[in-house]
């Protein structure tokens, strides 16, 4: 830690370089994974399909996704957008799941009353539905985070900055200083989001089981 504050700009630099990569993923795979997930629950045939493949990426080691997608075309190349792609690939399945798990467990007797009530399909799930589901979703979307904060550590590797420069470094140079000063706040960050994330989901628990 003493490294780190040798080096104050550098660690802030980086530091906010890591976190702007994980917010940045995190959010579109927000947008693009509670839609997904709201369409496998509402059609399990295509839903199967949607899990699975988000499933499939999960497999796929963190630093050989890096290397498939760099000679992809407007997507891939060496620098932080191939990075914030693979990160949002990999936040997918979490917040996926989340979000069709979420949306299952509603108690059949609770869309019943809502379609007594007159809602159509789009005001039931705006209304009611992503409600009650809000603190399922959030656990997604708390995973995820976790796991990005992790997996954005090997951006380095592609020139995306981040703490993964401190780690790559300091296995370099064989320098274990170096190695920690990119581990210790990588993983105070996504204790901190966990933390941060879990106490808003549990927030919205009691919400969720009252109505």
């Amino acid at each position: 830690m003493s490294f780190l504050f040798a080096n104050p700009a550098e660690a802030a630099r980086l530091t906010l370089e890591h976190a702007g990569l994980v917010a940045l993923a995190i959010s579109v795979a927000v947008a693009i994974g509670v839609p997904l997930g709201v369409v496998a629950e509402r059609r399990p045939t295509l839903g199967r399909w949607i899990l699975g493949v988000t499933n499939l990426v999960q497999t796929i080691p963190s630093l050989a996704l890096f290397g498939f997608l760099i000679p992809m075309p407007w997507i891939g190349g060496i620098g932080a957008r191939t990075a914030i792609v693979a990160l949002i690939l990999y936040a997918l399945l979490p917040i996926v799941r989340g979000t069709h798990t979420g949306l299952s467990g509603i108690d059949r007797a609770i869309r019943e009353a809502a379609i007594a009530m007159g809602m159509d399909d789009r005001q039931r799930l705006w209304q009611v539905e992503l409600p009650l589901a809000f603190s399922v979703i959030l656990s997604g979307i708390r995973v995820a985070t976790v796991i990005s904060i992790g997996v954005a550590t090997i951006a380095a590797a592609i020139g995306a900055g981040g703490l993964g420069v401190y780690i790559f470094r300091g296995v370099a140079m064989v320098d274990d200083r170096l190695i920690l000063a990119g581990a210790v706040p990588a993983a105070a960050m996504a204790i901190a989001a966990d933390v941060g994330i879990g106490a808003l989901a549990r927030r919205y628990a009691p919400r969720r089981q009252a109505t």
